[in-house]
């Protein structure tokens, strides 16, 4: 994967037809909805069974490609953040490569949702530099479970791109991906051994340490999350502790949902060293985000403090 380019114009062609048809724009979610809830199943285009790798791979076009995974939480209120990503997927695309954020991003959507109760607890997409990332998006099922524990199954996802995702940043150059959870809840509290069984196909018997798989993936992973102000957990200090022992800095609150996307091109940039905080916000402003470019100051100053360009972070 990772062929080709992004065409704004085809994305929005697309958009229009589909507008002026009356069909969804999470087509596979509205399909499923007409469907007895105990026959929905995961499209087989993000089905993690049994998958082998998700790759990111250099290409002719794309000589030094930049993984980039975004992972939505997709139980409650939460299923509306991918709608509010899709809308904005040119506008993504337009600050990481325009902006010179990224020079060949490749970026992989998913969905995560409860494995104690859920049909269809995670999804995992391609990496795609063309407007494929459009139909693996759109391919999400929005299914709006959970199990109202305060839980979901994050750990899992955490464990598939540990474990199962392969790219040639880290190969050929030694160097991390990013991968945004975008969520409101905490991980369970230990990865069972059954839910890798049962999901994803690998033959683990024991239990394994939360803080273990978080680790392991920090070591090639850029990880954030993403805690939009969508639900009552939004102020809720357990889940602001939770991810910030996990995570550090890398926890991160957002007062309006309707700036992922462009939080997540900000972050990028600043974390690629291609571009401070002031010329970020302005950026975001000459794209048209202009009350985005407030939220995402907001989001920004109430970390704690970013490493300077060339240091760690």
């Amino acid at each position: 994967m990772g062929y080709g380019n992004w065409d704004h114009s085809a994305y929005r062609a697309a958009k229009a037809y589909r507008a002026r048809r009356g069909m969804e724009d999470f087509g596979y979610t509205a399909q499923l909805r007409e469907q007895p809830y105990d026959t929905w199943t995961v499209h087989p285009d993000l089905d993690p069974f049994g998958v082998g790798a998700r790759e990111c791979r250099d290409s002719a076009d794309h000589g030094n490609s930049l993984p980039i995974a975004v992972l939505f939480d997709v139980t409650g209120s939460m299923g509306q953040v991918p709608m509010i990503m899709q809308g904005k997927l040119g506008k993504l695309h337009g600050l990481l490569k325009d902006k010179g954020y990224a020079d060949d991003p490749q970026i992989l959507f998913g969905g995560i949702g409860d494995a104690d109760t859920d049909r269809v607890p995670l999804q995992m997409g391609q990496f795609e530099s063309d407007n494929r990332m459009d139909e693996q998006l759109r391919n999400i099922l929005l299914e709006g479970g959970g199990g109202g524990q305060k839980s979901e199954s994050y750990e899992l996802a955490a464990y598939f791109m540990a474990e199962h995702v392969v790219t040639d940043a880290w190969e050929k150059r030694h160097k991390k991906g990013y991968l945004f959870l975008i969520g409101d809840e905490l991980n369970k509290p230990r990865l069972a051994a059954r839910h890798i069984r049962a999901v994803i196909g690998d033959h683990i018997r024991s239990d394994i340490a939360v803080d273990s798989i978080y680790r392991e993936l920090g070591q090639r992973w850029e990880v954030h999350y993403i805690l939009p102000n969508q639900s009552s957990y939004y102020h809720d200090p357990e889940i602001a502790e939770h991810w910030r022992a996990l995570l550090g800095q890398h926890f991160l609150r957002l007062d309006d949902p309707a700036a992922v996307c462009e939080l997540i091109a900000l972050t990028i940039g600043l974390s690629e060293n291609r571009v401070d905080v002031h010329t970020g916000l302005a950026d975001l402003r000459d794209v048209g985000s202009v009350a985005e470019a407030e939220i995402v100051g907001r989001a920004l100053r109430a970390q704690e403090p970013r490493a300077l360009p060339g240091g760690t972070h």
